[in-house]
């Protein structure tokens, strides 16, 4: 968690996941996250204390507050890291802790957020990956009452009983079930050591001079004459670099353009935006999370559902055709090409 950023620049974002303790540590291990506080938010009692939300009757959520930096994590980042630690199909509670006020939602800070958060859950929902339907709600945020003292930090400052209690809850179960040992808090190998970016002596000599160009030095290859601008096999694109998932051939569309182009990544998390003011003009560089791998642009003239077009580079990528998805380690995406 980056600590050393001016705090001007951070922005909020409010999220219910049941226990806040756990909701808590999850966010805080991502990179761009700089404070993360637990507390309450959607009830109808002023400045409620723990007993009275736990009791159900204040209207309130338990929540975390998520002060991050967006030009190190965007919101869609978040919202990826938020599905992958909760179950949103419980309308009930979460896991152990049952009531209203541990039911999942996502309180949104400006219109952006909210368009995000609906567009996020309808991606999730249409996936199939839950046989219920996503019953998280999508609420205006209000306000939010800071926890007490003891709730702020508490697996750091009671990690023999928040481990005791956290393996009691079935939460790390579900999650290994439903996304793979990578995600959950059990994970013997956390998602950034899973994929990472080579030295530079090696990518000189696993890479073509084009490939690290392209990835290395922002390079632009020729459009029309690029591996993968007419593929229309059905698979997914990793990062020549790193190997991390980027985009699939779900949301592959011909743009014209002579480059890939896509509606949205794979794994929102894995695809870093950022400002390029570059040749006088400003732009919105799309980087690989791991492999920091320039991959190409993103321009807000793409087709529904999102409006977006990911021009990419064929050089940043690797393509993996969906027969091939198991044998190369990429088995849980083979549910994209089911019919």
């Amino acid at each position: 968690m980056n600590t050393y950023v001016n705090k001007e620049k951070l922005e909020p974002a409010t999220f219910a996941g049941g226990c806040f303790w756990c909701v808590e540590s999850d966010f805080e291990k991502a990179d761009g996250v700089v404070e993360v506080v637990p507390g309450y938010s959607g009830g109808h009692v002023k400045n409620p204390t723990y007993k009275d939300v736990s009791s159900g009757g204040t209207g309130h959520l338990e929540v975390v507050q998520v002060h991050y930096n967006p030009d190190t994590i965007t919101y869609k980042a978040l919202l990826d890291i938020f599905w992958r630690h909760v179950d949103p199909t419980d309308p009930g509670g979460q896991f152990a802790d049952r009531g209203p006020q541990y039911r999942t939602a996502i309180f949104y800070h400006t219109q952006e957020q909210r368009h995000a958060a609906e567009a996020s859950k309808k991606e999730l929902d249409a996936s199939g990956k839950f046989e219920q339907p996503v019953a998280t709600e999508i609420i205006k945020f209000s306000e939010f009452y800071e926890a007490e003292t003891y709730h702020q930090n508490y697996y750091k400052k009671n990690p023999i009983r928040y481990k005791m209690y956290r393996m009691g809850s079935g939460r790390d179960r579900f999650l290994d079930a439903a996304w793979g040992k990578s995600d959950g808090e059990a994970s013997k190998k956390p998602l950034k050591e899973k994929y990472t970016r080579p030295s530079d002596e090696d990518l000189r000599k696993r890479l073509s001079e084009l490939q690290y160009k392209v990835t290395q030095h922002e390079g632009t290859e020729p459009p029309f004459n690029n591996e993968y601008w007419k593929n229309k096999a059905e698979g997914i694109y990793v990062d020549i670099v790193s190997g991390e998932p980027l985009f699939s051939s779900t949301d592959k569309f011909a743009s014209g353009t002579g480059w890939p182009s896509f509606t949205r990544p794979l794994v929102s998390g894995n695809v870093i935006e950022k400002e390029d003011r570059k040749f006088f003009k400003v732009r919105t560089e799309a980087r690989s999370k791991q492999g920091d791998s320039h991959l190409g642009h993103v321009f807000p003239d793409g087709p529904e559902p999102t409006g977006l077009r990911y021009c990419i580079n064929s050089a940043s990528l690797r393509f993996i055709p969906k027969d091939q998805l198991e044998a190369e380690g990429y088995g849980e995406y083979r549910r994209l090409f089911q019919e």
